[in-house]
């Protein structure tokens, strides 16, 4: 199937790495494998953080200007060279779709988004445009595509049937993770590390907000370790990063590593050097850089909440602490810096786990019957 692909908060080939940008990827290449042709149709960043209302308009009337444009570009060739499917990921107040719902009512093609958000608080807020058009963009879906349980509660009651949300476990290409090098030596030497001491990872962008509070807690949990032994491996950059540093402050000299951005590419042999991956997750939706850590064998200590549990199963992958709780965070970094053979059989399922559940191959098939479903339903 031919998919028009859009990421309005997001686009996959952005300059920054993040999550969205990684998942982003990561749809286009399970649509790919799954034997579909992809192509990016719009780069039309549609965020407003601010709230301001003006902004929402404007950006309003660009999109529906590409949707035409996009429109009568396709309606001048035939039928072989137009999309059969239009395919958004990542929708929600902030950044709406203001491009696919026309697009795709035009062309009579389905309309399918991944990982759409709804927050009923937001009508008639500061974000009530980018609100609205969300909304309407979630109840003309075909299909919806779920990552995060939590999201599914205020999507359902926008939709005309149940089965147009379907839930499929977050994933990764798990290939890299199984080809790599053994660099502990060279990071130790490189970073100032004592290869005898157990490493964690921590993997995240520095800015403000909830990135800069899991620091922090992060931070405050570190500090309840007293003695044990442990070195941390911060890889990450962003505009918070003096923030975050002053955030480490009182950690004794020598415990922390800074790595600051890394390709994505050197991720999976950078995280296989360590033992295990720290990360509070404040308000994260799921975590791809936990995913990616169990990919490369490592337990995870995270905060729960739904869309982490659906990654990290607690006992048996990692362990979870309620959110925002640093005393019990470091409690549970501590058992598991404690004991070897623990972390040992945790990582084993985890890397157990995500090949099984978290597989390109696995979300392919998934994607593939989502899409053939709305072409059906479209048609029908």
């Amino acid at each position: 199937m031919r998919v028009a692909f859009y990421a309005p908060l997001k686009p996959p080939d952005a300059a920054t790495p993040s999550g969205d940008r990684r998942m982003a990827r990561l749809l286009v290449t399970a649509l790919e494998t799954a034997g579909h042709e992809v192509a990016v149709a719009a780069i039309l960043r549609a965020r407003d953080g601010g709230g301001n209302a003006t902004r929402q308009a404007r950006l309003a009337e660009t999109g529906m200007k590409l949707a035409a444009r996009l429109v009568r570009r396709w309606q001048a060739r035939p039928e072989r060279d137009r999309p059969e499917a239009w395919f958004t990921y990542h929708l929600y107040y902030k950044a709406p779709d203001w491009i696919g719902p026309a697009v795709a009512d035009a062309l009579s093609i389905p309309y399918v988004v991944a990982e759409a958000s709804h927050a009923p608080k937001r009508a008639g807020g500061a974000w009530a445009i980018g609100h609205e058009a969300a909304a309407a963009a979630i109840r003309r879906a075909d299909a919806l595509i779920g990552f995060n349980p939590l999201d599914s509660a205020c999507l359902r009651p926008l939709l005309t049937a149940p089965d147009r949300l379907v839930e499929i476990p977050p994933f990764l290409d798990a290939a890299p993770f199984a080809q790599v090098k053994d660099i502990r030596a060279a990071l130790a030497a490189r970073h100032g590390l004592d290869t005898a001491q157990p490493w964690a990872a921590t993997v995240a962008m520095m800015r403000t907000g909830a990135k800069l509070e899991s620091y922090r807690l992060l931070a405050a949990a570190l500090a309840r370790l007293g003695g044990r032994k442990w070195q941390l491996l911060a890889i990450g950059d962003g505009p918070a990063r003096s923030e975050v540093e002053a955030a480490f402050a009182g950690i004794p000299p020598g415990r922390i590593a800074w790595l600051g951005e890394q390709a994505e590419a050197a991720l999976p042999a950078i995280l296989s050097a360590c033992d295990l991956c720290l990360w509070p997750a404040i308000n994260e939706a799921y975590g791809m850089a936990l995913l990616e850590a169990q990919a490369a064998g490592l337990p995870a200590v995270a905060g729960n909440s739904p869309g982490v549990a659906a990654i990290v199963a607690d006992g048996g992958t990692g362990l979870l602490t309620a959110a925002g709780d640093a005393a019990a965070f470091a409690d549970a970094a501590a058992r598991l810096l404690n004991d070897a053979a623990e972390r040992a059989t945790m990582g084993a399922a985890a890397r157990a786990k995500v090949a099984r559940v978290h597989g390109i191959g696995a979300a392919a098939a998934a994607l593939d019957a989502v899409l053939t479903a709305a072409k059906e339903r479209r048609a029908a």
